[in-house]
């Protein structure tokens, strides 16, 4: 296949978030991370306590999320870091940490305006849990995405529930299906999270993932390898068993395994993602010492020597 005939519309072998933004904003587009102090429903007890098994949220928080400060200071403080190198960037603000829809309405309608409130912020980021979508707040999303950007971040991170239950999500994938659909339904736009590498799945389930995945409407993907943080009942599980974990120690075999998913993955599908980067003071392994660019450029040079693209081997049974 000649580059300039990928669906994408341009020469790189994936699509990519950057160009995919570029295109629908005229400057360009940061995520600002909020804290707005959100739990989780298998924190609370509503579900369970403790936690999904992996989860130190320290571990993705930027040093300007803190819940001493409004969600206002929080934005005006992300866009000072950020206005250093880009003087006429524009904003979206990423409700990030936990569950940022698990609370009434009326609270989260409250939040999400005084984000909004700066002229700088052109729409919102969302992050959330497949459960935790009642159609009260699909509804208001529904009709914010008619007036300004709105995705909202699903944490699906794995299609089989026997990985779900023992990394203590609380919500099946079929749940997880549901959300996306009605989110597709809705017009608002959406990302998948998940993890590659979890306990119990192999290299065939994982890509077995991407299959899935691309029969649903997903708009957006990122991808993260599995990643041991202290503090988190992982870390103490690897410590107990680690032959229950078959984590990706080298780059190359990570990387590798990214371009087999990428090669299943439906071409529509905005890739954002391919690895997570953890302050060293968490990460227990694996300990790759590289920055999330670099592994970017990993991926794109393997992907020309290999001469393939993602979506190279989709399948769209839609169309069968």
């Amino acid at each position: 296949m000649n580059t300039q005939q990928f669906l994408w519309g341009h020469s790189k072998r994936y699509n990519d978030s950057s160009t995919h933004f570029k295109s629908m904003f005229s400057e360009k587009v940061q995520k600002i991370s909020i804290d707005a102090g959100f739990t989780c429903p298998n924190r609370d007890g509503s579900k369970s306590t403790g936690g999904c098994t992996f989860c130190n949220n320290d571990s993705f928080t930027p040093s300007y999320c803190n819940l001493e400060k409004s969600v206002s200071q929080q934005i005006d403080e992300g866009i000072q870091f950020f206005a250093r190198k880009y003087s006429n960037m524009l904003y979206l603000a990423y409700f990030q940490s936990y569950s940022n829809t698990y609370a009434p309405l009326s609270e989260l309608v409250k939040l999400y305006d005084e984000a909004l409130q700066n002229p700088k912020v052109v729409g919102l980021v969302i992050a959330t849990r497949p459960d935790c979508l009642p159609d009260n707040v699909l509804d208001y999303l529904e009709q914010k995405s008619r007036e300004v950007y709105v995705m909202v971040e699903l944490g699906v991170e794995s299609c089989d529930d026997d990985t779900l239950r023992f990394i203590n999500r609380g919500h099946t994938f079929n749940e997880s299906v549901l959300a996306i659909e009605n989110l597709a339904k809705r017009g608002i736009h959406n990302c998948v999270h998940t993890i590659l590498g979890l306990p119990g799945e192999s290299r065939e389930k994982v890509l077995d993932q991407a299959r899935m995945l691309s029969k649903l409407p997903v708009e957006n993907i990122k991808l993260h390898q599995l990643q041991i943080h202290a503090h988190t009942v992982m870390a103490d599980q690897y410590k107990l068993q680690p032959e229950l974990f078959q984590l990706y120690l080298t780059v190359d075999e990570y990387a590798n395994l990214v371009v087999d998913y990428l090669e299943l993955l439906n071409p529509k599908i905005v890739v954002e993602r391919f690895v997570s980067q953890s302050p060293a003071g968490l990460l227990i392994a694996p300990n790759w010492g590289l920055k999330n660019y670099e592994f970017v450029a990993k991926v794109e040079k393997l992907l020309q020597l290999r001469n393939t693209w993602q979506g190279r081997l989709f399948v769209d049974f839609t169309h069968k």
